[in-house]
C-alpha cells in the first residue's frame, strides 16, 4: 500500500474513493467500465497512475480507482498505459467473438481510419496529394524514389488514418501480443525506428487506396496512443506478387520478421493462390479452371519445386486452422510460448498435422470429385477439423480454464493448490511428447476400423482423404473418452516424478505400450493400452 494512503484513516480513504470516483464519471480508470461504490466495496483499488518507481507522486492527484480484478491483472505498471491496451484487450475479444483474429484493418475502422481513397497526380519522379476529407487542402509535393536493384518506386508520405487501409492479403497476420510492449516503447516517448510500408495502384484511376502490409503492429500501437497520422513508404504501382514473396521470406528464410509458423502457412497459402493464377494465364486457362492438379503446378513451376510443395501444403494447414467451425483453435497460441492456451501452434502440427496431412503432392484434379463430396484434399481438411472438433469436446470445451491457464501448473499442485482435475487433465494431455502419442493412436483406431472391414488403407498418411464412417468416428470418440478417464492424469502424486519433467515421445510411447515407465513405475493398465477394449465405450 501507498505511504499516503497508509496514513488515511478508513473514513479518509472512503473520503478519496468518493472523489476518485466522481472525477472519474463512475467508471473504473483502466477498463472504463461502471464501478458501484457499495456493490463494488469489496472489489475496489485505489493505486498511483504514474508508479512511484517512475517518478510518480505519491499523492492525490496521481491516485486512480480501479476494478481490482482490472488492476492486479494490468499489462503494465503505469495505469495510463494499462487503460490503452485494456481497450486493445477489448476490441480483441470482440473480433474473438466473431470467430476471428484482430487486425489493423479492424482498429482502423474503431478509430475512424480506413474511410476513404486517396487522390494522387504523378509528374515526372514526384507526387502530389491532399486530403480535402479531412480538412486539408493544402497540395503537397513528395519525390518518388526509384530502388537500383528491385526497380521499385516508392514515396514517403505522413498521412492521416482516414486515407489508410489494411492489406490481408500480403499481410494477414492479426495483431498479437508484441503490441502491448510497442504500446510502452512508444509511450516513453522512444522514436518509431522503422515506418509502416503499404502500397497504390494509380493504373486504374487517380483516387487510390495506400494498403498497409508491413509494420502494422507499429501503426497499431501509435493509433492507440491517439496518433491521427502515420509515416508510411508508399510503393507505386508495384508487382504486388514480388511484394508478396519479398514480405514472405522476410519472415521465413530471412527471419527478419517474427511470424509465428500459423502467419507463415497463411502467406503460402496466399503465394499459392498467386501462382495459381499465374499457371492459368500462362497455359491460357479460364479464371476458375481447375482442371489441373498439385503435382501439375509443381512440374510448371520447376525453379520452385520445393517451394512449390510448401505452398500446397501451407494452404492445407491453414484452411484447417482458419476454419471458423474448428473449436480447438481457441485452445491454441499461435504466437509462440504462452501462459494462457494449452496448446502450441508447432504441437499442432508435429501432431494432427503430421499425423493426418498427406505430405505428396496428389496427381489429381483440384477439382475431382468435389460435386460428390469426394474430393481427397477436401476430406482430409473436413476430417481433421472434425476429429479436433471432437478433441475440443471431450477435453477443454467447459473443461480447461483460460483465466487460470496453464502457468506454474505442476508447481502449484506441489505446493497443494487446488486445480480442479478437468483442468489439470486439459494441461497434461496438451503436453506434445503426450499429445504426440495419443493422436498417433488416434489414427490407430481408424487404420484399425479400415483393415478389419476388408479395406485397408495403402498408405498410413493418406487415412484421411477417405471419408470415415459414422461408427469409426464412434470408436475414435470412445478411444478418446476411455483415455481421458484415465486415473494417471489427475493424480496429484505424479506431479513431482512423472509431470514435473519434460519428456520424449520415445518416453511416453513406452508407457502408452507397456503401462510401464522405462524406470519401471507403473501409470497405466498392465500392457499398456487395449484399442478394442478402448473403443467399445465401456465405462
Amino acid at each position: 500500500m501507498a505511504l499516503f494512503l497508509g496514513r488515511l484513516s478508513s473514513d479518509e480513504q472512503n473520503d478519496l474513493r468518493k472523489k476518485l470516483h466522481e472525477s472519474q464519471g463512475g467508471n473504473c480508470f483502466i477498463c472504463g467500465k461502471p464501478i458501484d461504490l457499495v456493490l463494488h466495496a469489496a472489489a475496489i483499488d485505489v493505486d498511483h497512475i504514474e508508479p512511484t518507481s517512475a517518478g510518480g507522486k505519491d499523492s492525490p492527484e496521481n491516485f486512480a480507482l480501479t476494478h481490482d480484478r482490472c488492476n492486479r491483472s494490468k499489462q503494465a505498471s503505469d495505469l495510463r498505459v494499462a487503460r490503452v491496451l485494456a481497450r486493445f484487450s477489448s476490441l480483441a475479444d470482440q473480433s474473438a467473438q466473431d470467430d476471428r483474429s484482430f487486425n489493423l484493418g479492424d482498429l482502423l475502422a474503431h478509430y475512424g481510419g480506413g474511410k476513404h481513397d486517396l487522390a494522387v497526380t504523378l509528374s515526372g519522379e514526384s507526387l502530389k496529394t491532399s486530403y480535402p476529407l479531412v480538412g486539408s487542402h493544402e497540395i503537397e509535393c513528395f519525390p518518388i524514389y526509384t530502388d537500383k536493384i528491385s526497380g521499385f518506386r516508392s514515396s514517403f508520405i505522413n498521412l492521416p488514418i482516414e486515407y489508410l487501409h489494411h492489406d490481408d492479403h500480403i499481410n494477414p497476420r492479426a495483431i498479437g501480443v508484441n503490441l502491448r510492449k510497442l504500446v510502452v516503447e512508444f509511450y516513453k516517448g522512444l522514436p518509431q525506428l522503422h515506418i509502416s510500408l503499404g502500397w497504390i495502384d494509380t493504373t486504374q484511376g487517380d483516387h487510390v487506396k495506400v494498403k498497409l502490409f508491413d509494420g502494422q503492429h507499429k501503426a497499431a500501437a501509435q493509433i492507440l496512443l491517439g496518433a491521427r497520422t502515420l509515416p508510411v513508404r508508399v510503393f507505386v504501382d508495384p508487382d504486388t506478387d514480388v511484394l508478396l514473396t519479398a514480405n514472405t521470406n522476410a519472415g521465413t528464410t530471412l527471419r527478419q520478421v517474427a511470424f509465428d509458423k500459423s502467419v507463415q502457412r497463411s502467406l503460402g497459402s496466399s503465394i499459392l493462390s498467386n501462382r495459381i493464377d499465374r499457371y492459368r494465364e500462362e497455359r491460357r486457362l479460364n479464371p476458375d479452371d481447375e482442371s489441373f492438379s498439385e503435382q501439375d503446378l509443381v512440374n510448371h513451376f520447376k525453379g520452385e519445386r520445393r517451394q512449390m510443395q510448401r505452398y500446397v501444403l501451407d494452404r492445407v494447414r491453414d484452411s484447417i486452422t482458419m476454419d471458423p467451425k474448428n473449436k480447438l483453435r481457441d485452445y491454441i497460441e499461435y504466437g509462440g510460448r504462452s501462459t494462457g492456451r494449452p496448446l502450441s501452434y508447432s504441437a499442432i502440427e508435429r501432431t494432427f498435422y503430421q499425423f493426418f496431412i498427406y505430405p505428396r503432392m496428389l496427381p489429381t484434379p483440384f477439382n475431382y470429385k468435389f460435386e460428390d463430396g469426394a474430393n481427397p484434399r477436401q476430406l482430409e481438411i473436413d476430417q481433421i477439423v472434425r476429429l479436433m472438433n471432437m478433441v475440443a469436446d471431450e477435453i477443454y470445451l467447459g473443461q480447461f480454464d483460460p483465466n487460470r491457464g496453464t502457468r506454474r501448473i505442476e508447481i502449484d499442485v506441489q505446493k497443494g493448490s487446488d486445480i480442479a482435475e478437468d483442468h489439470l487433465r486439459a494441461f497434461r494431455m496438451s503436453k506434445e511428447e503426450i499429445l504426440h502419442n495419443w493422436v498417433r493412436l488416434s489414427r490407430s483406431v481408424v487404420l484399425q476400423y479400415f483393415l478389419n472391414t476388408g479395406r485397408p488403407v495403402t498408405d498410413d498418411n493418406r487415412v484421411f482423404q477417405r471419408e470415415v464412417p459414422e461408427v469409426c468416428w464412434g470408436n475414435i470418440r470412445n478411444f478418446i473418452g476411455a483415455l481421458k478417464r484415465l486415473p494417471l492424469w489427475v493424480n496429484k502424486d505424479l506431479s513431482l516424478s512423472l509431470f514435473g519433467t519434460k519428456r520424449n515421445n520415445d518416453y511416453w510411447a513406452e508407457i502408452f505400450d507397456s503401462g510401464d515407465t522405462p524406470e519401471g513405475a507403473r501409470v497405466m493398465p498392465s500392457g499398456g493400452l487395449d484399442l478394442l477394449e478402448m473403443i467399445r465405450g465401456d465405462e
